[in-house]
C-alpha cells in the first residue's frame, strides 16, 4: 500500500493513496490517530481491510506532509554511493563505517510544498535519497534479520545549505537543519508492495534536467547493514527514518556550483516508490 499523511484546513489526517484519490483513515481505526500510531501498533492489516473502499478525498483537497510527521529520530547517511567518495578528490580510501548526522522534523516539508531558500544564504542544494521507515523497533538487530524491521520506503530531498555546513569544525548539523529546506514523501510504500532488498534506481531532476542517477546496487552500506549498525548504539523505534545517502551530481559539485533558486522545481524519482516533487521559494519571515 501507499500511505500518506496530510492536512486539510489545518487538521491533520492520514490515509491510503490510490490512483483515484485518498482513502481517509482518520478516525476509522480504533486507537489510531495518525501514521506514527499505525506503525507503532502494527495495525497495517486493519488499514489494508479498508483499502477497497472508495476514496473520499482528492489530492488537490489536501496538503501532503512528511508521511511520519514527528518521528523520534531521523538518521541521515553521508557518502554512501561508491563514486561519491571520489567526488571529494581528497585521495581517501573508501570509508569503513557510515558517515552519520541527524535532522529535525521541522527541516522537512511534504510533496508539492515549496522548499524555502533561507534569507541568510543562496546556497540551497538538493540531494535525492531513498528513506527507510522503521516498523519493528529494536536494539542490536542482526544484519540477517534487519530488513524485517522495515515498515516501508519513501523518498527524501535532503536539501542542504552548503556554506553553513562549514560553520563548525567537525559537524554539518547547521547546514542540514534549516526549517523547510528538505522534503519527504509523497507517501510510504509498504514492504508487502516493495521488497526493500530489491535493486532500486534513483533519479533527481531540476527543471527537467537529470542531475543525479544511480542504483542501490552501488551503495557501500546497504539497508540491512545500516539498520544493524545504527541499532548497535541506538534503539530504533517505530516510525524512525533512515535517509540512506545521495548519488553524485549535487549542485555543489558542478563547475561552477549551481544553487536552487525560487521558481525551480526539483523531482526525485525512485523505482517502485514514485516521484517526490517540490518547487523552491524564498523564506518569508514571520
Amino acid at each position: 500500500m501507499k500511505l500518506v499523511s496530510f492536512e486539510q484546513g489545518g487538521t491533520p489526517g492520514f490515509g491510503i493513496a490510490t490512483d483515484g484519490g485518498i482513502i481517509d483513515l482518520t478516525g476509522k481505526i480504533d486507537g489510531i490517530a495518525d501514521m506514527a500510531q499505525l506503525i507503532a501498533a502494527d495495525a497495517l492489516d486493519q488499514a489494508r481491510a479498508l483499502a477497497d473502499t472508495a476514496p473520499t478525498l482528492s489530492f488537490d483537497q489536501v496538503t501532503l506532509t512528511a508521511p511520519v510527521r514527528a518521528p523520534e529520530k531521523i538518521w541521515c547517511i553521508g557518502v554512501n554511493y561508491g563514486n561519491r567518495n571520489a567526488e571529494y578528490k581528497d585521495g581517501s580510501d573508501l570509508p569503513k563505517y557510515p558517515s552519520l548526522f541527524v535532522r529535525s522534523a521541522s527541516s522537512f516539508v511534504g510533496h508539492d510544498v515549496p522548499l524555502e531558500r533561507p534569507e541568510v544564504s543562496e546556497q540551497l542544494d538538493y540531494e535525492g535519497e531513498i528513506t527507510i521507515v522503521i516498523g519493528k523497533g529494536g536494539r542490536h538487530i542482526p544484519r540477517e534479520s534487519a530488513l524485517d524491521h522495515i515498515f516501508g520506503l519513501t523518498i527524501c530531498n535532503e536539501g542542504t545549505i552548503r556554506d553553513w555546513l562549514r560553520h563548525g569544525k567537525f559537524n554539518v548539523t547547521q547546514g542540514k537543519n534549516f526549517d523547510r529546506t528538505g522534503s519527504i514523501g509523497p507517501w510510504i510504500v509498504t514492504t508487502d508492495e516493495l521488497d526493500p532488498g530489491s535493486e532500486m534506481t534513483l533519479e533527481t531532476r531540476v527543471n527537467g534536467e537529470v542531475r543525479q542517477s544511480d542504483t542501490t546496487a552501488n551503495m557501500m552500506f546497504p539497508f540491512d547493514y545500516l539498520l544493524s549498525y545504527l541499532s548497535t548504539f541506538a534503539t530504533l523505534k517505530p516510525g524512525d527514518m533512515i535517509v540512506t545517502g545521495t548519488p553524485t551530481g549535487a549542485g555543489v559539485r558542478m563547475d561552477p556550483p549551481v544553487w536552487l533558486a525560487p521558481g525551480d522545481v526539483v523531482e526525485v524519482e525512485v523505482s517502485g516508490i514514485g516521484t517526490l516533487r517540490n518547487g523552491v521559494a524564498d523564506e518569508v519571515k514571520g
